[in-house]
């Protein structure tokens, strides 16, 4: 999940420096305002996309709690079986 948070930073931060390039042309005049919206739109996303990362970190400890419970729920089962199979 760490890895997925990284990426959408990255890609959040290149997007970003895009806009930035794109927005500083030499035949300018007067220097034009056209990257805060951007700025603020990526920097939205990037903390969405970090919200969402959180979220999905939350869901897999969940997931591996649940899973270890299976998996002690099985093991008592089989020693249960194996009990009474020597009876």
């Amino acid at each position: 999940m760490l890895n997925l948070r990284k990426t959408t930073i990255g890609i959040a931060a290149g997007a970003l420096l895009a806009v930035l390039g794109s927005g500083c042309t030499a035949t300018q005049s007067q220097p034009n305002d056209t990257w805060t919206a951007a700025a603020q739109s990526a920097s939205t996303s990037a903390s969405r996309a970090e919200d969402a990362a959180k979220r999905a970190e939350a869901a897999a400890a969940r997931v591996e709690a649940a899973a270890k419970r299976a998996e002690d729920a099985a093991s008592r089962i089989e020693a249960m079986t194996m009990k009474s199979m020597r009876k």
